[in-house]
């Protein structure tokens, strides 16, 4: 029997009243409950600051979003979470969008999440990397390959540099949504060396096929810590998550696949946030 049978876990009664599917590899995290993304005014929140570095791979100035935890200070080491955004977003859609920041101070607050550092990068990478025009224009669709030269090569590095973290593998996490989490999935399974926490939610058609995607899975059983996939029911993008997670679950790789009731959009994404955040950085 594989990991994944081995360890599935069936909600008959959940299943019916939410329509989600999920295979466990880890324990499991609760739905969240309304309010989960609102303001609060009664707890500690944490920063958001703009950073531009130097990118080799597009030979200009780049920036990013970086979000620093409630108490952050730099007499400590923090992990750090790449957090990647669709085809028509840049380095704010997160924060427009899907308010990571009040997500993460609020799960702070109920002591659910590990303290991290957020990287929110645009994931464009070219030298006019705004999200104008026809965001379906080859050259601009090229540049969200060409990011993964950008990331590995300029952005962690400059990070390291710049704030208190950790840099081994299992301090480092990527996820994405849309093109960012297919960006997440190609590139956190295809540097296993340098991410041991990946995460895809409604991951879009640049995800690779699962046998180039993974084509190890023995290396990937041994090396990664979590493994995630989730996206909208009525996501006309879920055959992406459902052929890589039918590959894994053949080959027998602990994922995680969580399918919500739902379409192509933030309160699909905010969910997988919500969730992924709280098992990433654990034991």
């Amino acid at each position: 029997m594989s990991i994944i049978k081995s360890r599935l876990l069936t909600i008959s009664l959940l299943m019916l009243m939410t329509f989600c599917s999920t295979v466990f590899a880890q324990a499991p995290v609760e739905q969240p409950l309304p309010g989960f993304d609102h303001l609060r005014t009664d707890i500690t929140h944490g920063n958001i600051d703009s950073i531009s570095y130097f990118s080799q791979a597009v030979d200009t100035m780049r920036k990013a979003m970086v979000y620093t935890p409630p108490g952050y200070t730099t007499n400590k080491k923090y992990p750090v979470l790449y957090l990647l955004h669709g085809i028509g977003g840049d380095e704010k859609e997160w924060l427009k969008g899907g308010n990571p920041q009040i997500i993460l101070d609020n799960l702070y607050a109920e002591g659910k999440v590990t303290p991290m550092i957020i990287v929110m990068p645009n994931g464009r990478a070219m030298k006019d990397d705004r999200a104008t025009g026809n965001i379906m224009a080859p050259e601009k669709v090229a540049a969200f390959a060409t990011f993964e030269k950008d990331l590995l090569n300029d952005l962690i590095p400059f990070i390291e540099q710049t704030y208190p973290v950790l840099k081994d593998k299992d301090d480092r996490a990527i996820a994405g949504l849309s093109m960012g989490g297919g960006q997440s999935l190609n590139f956190g399974l295809g540097h296993l060396d340098k991410f041991a926490w990946v995460g895809g939610f409604s991951s879009a058609p640049n995800t690779k096929v699962p046998e180039l995607l993974v084509p190890d899975p023995e290396a990937a059983k041994k090396q990664l810590k979590l493994l995630w996939l989730s996206c909208g029911a009525s996501d006309g993008l879920l055959s992406f998550s459902k052929r890589t997670h039918e590959y894994l679950e053949a080959k027998g790789v602990p994922h995680i696949y969580y399918i919500a009731p739902g379409v192509h959009d933030f309160k699909v994404w905010k969910d997988g946030l919500y969730m992924f955040a709280q098992l990433i950085f654990k034991p």
